[in-house]
């Protein structure tokens, strides 16, 4: 069985090991992980295209196969384009609705909440700065210039960052854990990848509070989201639409905790319980509607 899947396997201990080494390296030359940071920005960079690179290296440099087609590299743009913009912002904002459910979790027209969770990122000036500066503007023309920005960057610069990992886990591992079901590839590729982001979570990315505790949140969150995303990448015909979403994910994932107080990074917003909540009723309505075994 493990011949069938040797690809596979080579990708992934390829791609975690070069990254986890590159990340060791980074730290331990005494990088940072800090939002902002433009070191943290070319290291993330970095980081998110081994995937890409591994890939490329894996079906081209050891395999001699074609890329483009089979890693499902298309611009034959089609409505489920559509769909990968825009679904990551109502999951956001659901999972914004669903963290208000929790015990302490209030809702923060001032976000105050939302400028508490900075306060690790920022100086107090700049804390200070910030929160006269949203004094002056309007909840609602806040929240739309976030999901403006967000789309915005989600479908630019993001997509680029984020198509170095998809052409990964999206591109060769799609195509080579396929025989395993849509369900079966989907879970086997999302475990995959949130083990690949333990060095930067425990470095306190998305879960500042609790770094190792953090580790198995991120892989459960991968776990939820790569069907998915899965499931756009199989609708679309195109890994360029999953990174279209990947970006964008990542260009409003703070919409979730914009009118927060209360909770932590392991309850409230996107990638805490909440956000969990609202990608499973995502999943459940793709298993009773999506029918992806169908369409392989």
């Amino acid at each position: 069985m493990l011949r069938s899947y040797r690809k596979a396997l080579t990708f992934v201990l390829l791609t975690i090991s070069i990254s986890w080494g590159v990340a060791a390296l980074y730290f331990a030359l005494g990088g940072k992980w800090r939002a902002g940071d433009w070191k943290a920005v070319l290291f993330g960079f970095v980081y998110m295209w081994i995937p890409a690179l591994v890939a490329i290296g894996v079906q081209r440099g050891i395999y001699r196969e074609p890329i483009v087609k089979p890693l499902g590299i298309s611009s034959s743009f089609n409505l489920w384009f559509l769909a990968a913009w825009l679904l990551p912002p109502a999951i956001a904002l659901l999972s914004s609705a669903i963290s208000l459910a929790f015990p302490g979790v209030s809702f923060s027209a001032d976000m105050s909440g939302f400028i508490e969770r900075l306060a690790s990122y920022l100086a107090p000036e700049q804390s200070e700065a910030l929160k006269s500066q949203l004094a002056a503007i309007p909840m609602w023309l806040f929240l739309l210039s976030g999901l403006i920005q967000g789309l915005l960057a989600g479908a630019t610069v993001n997509a680029l960052f984020a198509f170095g990992e998809e052409l990964g886990w999206r591109g060769i591992l799609f195509k080579e854990l396929a025989p395993l079901g849509f369900w079966g590839s989907q879970a086997l590729i999302g475990l995959i990848w949130g083990i690949w982001h333990a060095p930067i979570i425990l470095q306190g990315h998305n879960y500042p509070q609790h770094p190792v505790l953090g580790v198995p949140m991120m892989c459960l969150f991968c776990l939820l989201f790569s069907p998915i995303i899965g499931y756009i990448r199989l609708r679309s015909g195109s890994v360029l639409a999953a990174a279209i979403m990947h970006g964008t994910l990542n260009g409003t994932a703070g919409l979730s905790l914009f009118f927060l107080k209360g909770g932590n990074d392991l309850t409230v917003g996107l990638t805490g319980a909440a956000g969990f909540i609202a990608m499973a009723l995502v999943n459940l309505a793709i298993y009773f509607w999506g029918k992806p075994g169908e369409i392989q």
